[in-house]
């Protein structure tokens, strides 16, 4: 079998398997497995094997489950419910202020979690009702919380930037310092928008009325909102600050933040064996459900590259772009956008790394810049119909009265458009994601 057949019969194999509905790590593994041995014999079948033990003997990987852990706890500690129930009232005087108490919890959360599901339906559950009882533009409310969400796997501690390092020889602790101000950027991106949409549509986010704010006093909520800042703040600052310090590595981490997780959850009087066992099964099934995925995209990209798929990738980007890196550049993100409509994000590093990143460093892109380029437009993945997970995490809460599926779609191309704004930026302006990393890794 030619290696252009080969290639035509593994994408082949992958396209009818998502179409029949077989999981996305199952599917990649089949297909780079049976066209592997097709095309190299079953003298290639070790190589696989050699594969999976890497991946399984990864330390970093370890990683994967803890801050999983450590997202699932906190989930039920309560701390976004009364951090959004505090700033809420505090920023109700100000046009679209609920949508920014949303976009400011999601942030910290995002910090604390790094799990998009717990980010989406957590915060769609605390502030969908209340945006609408006042009114807010659906598509405004929904988007929010659907933008607002997915900054968990880019602000770290994210799974996608640990997945990153694994696959690169990019440290991790490097890839959480770099993602720091580029996933702060896109939340001020989205509080901008906000801020400008209502002033100019006061009816898309108005503003609480004094008469319903008459109870509210300024001061407690203040003292409400920094009492219930402070703790996530603090498991912020140990695991992260830990990292960047070079105190701990990722792993170690990650096991002090599900530890000090827990602490919370019995410090806010929110701990049960129930809602425990139930972030612990979560925690599992979230570390299967990642580990099949790598697991299917190492066989995969194996047999592709070990079939010469890389060398025809890589010959027919420089065509494409006659020379001119930046056009292949624009290519790769082109690829990585497209995808993420159909495709998980995890399937979609795991392939286009191996074979992207080599090419941009021949193009003398810095590895640590690229890297975290594809992380900011992975960001779309959640939001791009008609598999965005996001929308479907947000529907999931909510009745067919209150927001269809059709509304939740119509939310997203506005906050498309701000993630691309904000990737645009990091791109013209490199060192929005080299500078920090500049200044604490050394």
């Amino acid at each position: 079998m030619s290696d252009v057949m080969a290639m035509i019969l593994q994408f082949t194999l992958m396209l009818i398997g998502m179409l029949m509905g077989h999981h996305l790590g199952f599917v990649l593994m089949s297909s780079g497995l049976i066209v592997g041995v097709l095309a190299m014999g079953s003298s290639y079948l070790p190589f696989y094997m050699n594969r999976l033990w890497g991946i399984m003997s990864n330390w970093e990987m370890l990683a994967v489950p803890l801050f999983l852990l450590m997202g699932n706890i906190l989930a039920t500690s309560g701390v976004a419910d009364k951090l959004f129930d505090a700033l809420y009232k505090l920023m109700g005087r100000l046009r679209g202020g609920i949508a920014v108490a949303v976009i400011i919890v999601s942030t910290v959360f995002a910090a604390c979690t790094g799990v998009i599901a717990a980010s989406v339906t957590t915060m769609a559950i605390l502030s969908m009702p209340i945006m609408l009882k006042y009114k807010y533009d659906k598509k405004l409310a929904a988007g929010t919380v659907m933008a607002g969400g997915t900054l968990g796997i880019l602000i770290p501690p994210s799974i996608m930037l640990i997945l990153f390092g694994s696959y690169s020889n990019v440290s991790v602790g490097k890839l959480f310092v770099a993602a720091v101000v580029p996933g702060i950027l896109l939340a001020i991106l989205y509080v901008v928008y906000v801020l400008i949409r209502c002033y100019r549509h006061p009816e898309d986010g108005p503003a609480m009325s004094e008469k319903e704010l008459a109870g509210v006093s300024r001061p407690e909520v203040l003292k409400e909102a920094l009492t219930n800042l402070v703790p996530p703040v603090l498991l912020i600052i140990g695991v992260l600050g830990s990292i960047f310090a070079g105190i701990a590595t990722p792993t170690e981490a990650a096991a002090i933040g599900a530890f000090v997780a827990f602490i919370m959850v019995i410090a806010y009087r929110r701990f049960e064996w129930k809602t425990f066992k139930a972030a612990i099964f979560d925690t599992a099934r979230g570390t299967a459900m990642v580990l099949v995925l790598v697991m299917g995209a190492s066989f995969f990209t194996g047999t592709f590259i070990g079939i010469g798929g890389g060398d025809v990738v890589r010959d027919l980007l420089f065509s494409l772009g006659s020379g001119n890196r930046w056009v292949v550049f624009a290519v790769m993100m082109l690829i990585v956008f497209v995808l993420g409509m159909f495709i998980d994000w995890i399937g979609i590093a795991m392939i286009c790394l191996p074979i992207f990143v080599p090419i941009a460093v021949e193009l003398g892109f810095d590895p640590l810049w690229f890297l975290m380029t594809i992380a900011i437009n992975l960001q779309t993945s959640f939001l791009t119909p008609p598999f965005g997970y996001a929308i479907f995490f947000l529907k999931s809460t909510m009745s067919e009265q209150d927001m269809t599926l059709q509304e939740a779609c119509q939310s997203v191309p506005v906050f498309i458009g701000i993630q691309a704004i904000g990737l645009a930026l990091c791109i013209v302006f490199p060192k929005i994601i080299t500078w920090l990393p500049s200044l604490v890794v050394k």
